[in-house]
């Protein structure tokens, strides 16, 4: 793996200074926010859609009449870029030093859901932009630097799992697909002004592994990279990923990728998350990050864990000595961030490896 330059070294050196001397916060669940507005097909379709197909691409046909885009929480970012904006403007006014791009579901692989593949690259352009914005005005206002990571959500499908339980050896996607339509999407958040990347929400390590290979790819051919950050998932009590990797397994199938920092999110809350980030903040040689759910969810879809909760079982990670950087997933709000960033004020984030330490 080739050494290459910081593509922004000024920004890079602005957080790597940051995450040195204290925990850093990564904002909330951008789906609970978006769930608020009760939004209809017509906010989905905006003008550019409200014909029944893609007005900018009409010869492509894309997104014809009765096909729903309700749902498509990617495509706001075309058709409602306010709200979003509105979003991530909220999380960082809460405290937030990282804002997550609205590009969870945007590649092929997702958006082929939707017939609005050929959106992959502006979806992750505008994304990118967006959140940069936001953050350049909020980092105007207190003077306190904001940083924008570039989301690469998990896609849709799985590389190593059959979706038929008849045909164990079926496949719905590959390694090359995926590397494909991952590659699309990271040049739209390169050039949409992203500060990092973030291959998040990791049920499957080969989906991952295609994720990093395309990272690598789009960083040797621009002559420069951003710092990358890993984020698995545990699925259930069983400690595991999805396609059956302990912490300790996940991190080791993941640490050529040179991360930032590792971490695990979404699935489970926070108290049945902490042995599993206690399990990466021994092995981790780089920075470790939790943005647990707020609570499991309960028998409606939703999810019962207060701020104040959940902010106290996140100050004893950050206590415990576990955390880099901590944040929300599903069901958190700006008032979870804002709880888990004051509980954090102040504890002294954990620190690197000594082999490390001089390097960071």
């Amino acid at each position: 793996m080739k050494t290459l330059p910081w593509l922004h070294p000024d920004r890079v050196a602005l957080l790597l200074d940051a995450l040195r001397t204290r925990i850093l916060v990564i904002d909330g669940a951008m789906g609970t926010m978006i769930q608020r507005h009760d939004l209809q097909e017509a906010d989905y379709r905006g003008e550019r859609f409200a014909g029944g197909f893609d007005s900018a691409h009409a010869s492509a046909g894309a997104a014809p009449q009765g096909h729903d885009l309700k749902g498509n929480n990617d495509l706001l970012l075309l058709t409602r870029p306010d709200i979003i904006a509105d979003i991530h403007t909220a999380y960082l006014e809460a405290g937030a030093d990282l804002v997550e791009t609205n590009t969870f579901n945007a590649t092929a692989v997702s958006q082929a859901d939707y017939r609005l593949e050929h959106l992959v690259r502006e979806l992750n352009v505008e994304g990118a932009r967006i959140a940069r914005a936001c953050c350049d005005a909020v980092a105007a206002a207190t003077g306190r630097p904001r940083f924008v990571i570039g989301v690469l959500g998990p896609t849709s499908r799985t590389a190593s799992i059959s979706p038929d339980v008849n045909d164990p050896g079926f496949r719905n996607t590959s390694f090359d697909e995926l590397r494909a339509t991952y590659r699309e999407a990271i040049d739209g958040l390169v050039d949409g002004g992203a500060d990092t990347l973030m291959v998040e929400t990791i049920f499957d390590t080969l989906n991952a592994k295609a994720a990093l290979y395309a990272i690598e790819e789009a960083f040797e051919a621009r002559g420069g990279r951003l710092p990358v950050m890993i984020s698995g998932t545990i699925t259930d009590a069983s400690g595991r990923t999805l396609s059956g990797q302990t912490a300790e397994a996940f991190y080791a199938s993941v640490a050529h990728g040179r991360p930032l920092s590792v971490g695990l999110n979404c699935a489970l809350g926070a108290k049945d998350l902490r042995p599993h980030v206690e399990t990466l903040a021994t092995v981790a040689d780089g920075y470790v990050s939790a943005h647990p759910n707020a609570g499991l969810p309960n028998a409606f879809g939703g999810y019962d864990e207060t701020p104040e909760e959940m902010a106290g079982v996140l100050k004893e990670f950050a206590e415990a000595g576990l955390l880099n950087l901590v944040g929300g997933c599903c069901g958190t709000s700006p008032d979870h961030i804002r709880a888990i960033a004051d509980a954090v004020a102040g504890v002294d984030p954990r620190a690197l490896p000594d082999r490390l330490a001089d390097a960071a």
